[in-house]
């Protein structure tokens, strides 16, 4: 067994103090291609979003501003939990593509704050968040020429290969983490920034977590990342 670090670089938090990370670490789990539950639960986040206009909700507006302070469009490159509700406000559905994909895109929609998971299994190094310096390297989800990100923008990538897993903090996943039926260790991000609070965040966490052990037999831990903590360790 191996261990590796998630980190959130200082110069994130001097940029966005009230930056606060949720973590959900799982260590085994059944991730099926279907999963009657979990399908009704993001049906039910899916209705519930659609009617509305929670693109302006001040969860959603704080990712657009924080996308904006480091020199991103977000109306061009949405934030995860923006391009969701873009997605069922038009009416589209969002695909089951599996079962720890479906949950914490019902978990994102139902509490308006970005989600996100990888494959630890794939990843050689630290989890890092930080600020590109435009050599890294990013495939997107789906496969696709290699591209580098802007300097400046917030990624979230393998420190020893250098390999992005999100671009733009949280617009577009990269392929080499994404998560498949056969993927068994997991670690997903549960975002708040700005006027968010933090047990918004932490409820979110939890309701996650739960959904998994319940739903896909998990076996996970969670934990906390904030302005006090900027790193945790975790086995894979």
């Amino acid at each position: 067994m191996g261990r590796r670090n998630v980190v959130v670089y200082d110069g994130v938090f001097e940029k966005f103090p009230g930056f606060k990370r949720g973590l959900v670490v799982v260590k085994s789990i059944e991730n099926d291609r279907e999963n009657a539950k979990v399908l009704s639960l993001m049906k039910d986040a899916m209705a519930e979003r659609a009617g509305g206009d929670f693109l302006k909700h001040e969860f959603v507006v704080a990712w657009d501003e924080a996308h904006r302070r480091f020199g991103s469009n977000p109306n061009k490159y949405p934030p995860s939990v923006k391009a969701l509700l873009k997605r069922v406000q038009k009416g589209k559905q969002v695909p089951f593509i599996n079962c720890v994909v479906a949950a914490f895109n019902y978990i994102s929609l139902k509490y308006l704050i970005p989600c996100g998971g990888d494959d630890v299994e794939r990843v050689e190094g630290n989890l890092c968040l930080g600020f590109a310096t435009g050599e890294e390297k990013f495939v997107p989800l789906g496969g696709g020429k290699e591209e580098h990100p802007v300097p400046g923008e917030v990624i979230y990538y393998d420190d020893a290969t250098l390999n992005v897993m999100c671009r733009r903090w949280n617009w577009r996943n990269g392929d080499f983490t994404k998560i498949t039926a056969d993927t068994r260790q997991i670690v997903i991000n549960v975002d708040g920034i700005g006027g968010i609070p933090e047990d918004v965040v932490l409820q979110a966490r939890d309701d996650l977590a739960e959904t998994l052990r319940l739903e896909c037999s998990a076996v996970l831990t969670t934990d906390f990342l904030d302005i006090g903590r900027h790193r945790v360790e975790i086995a894979v």
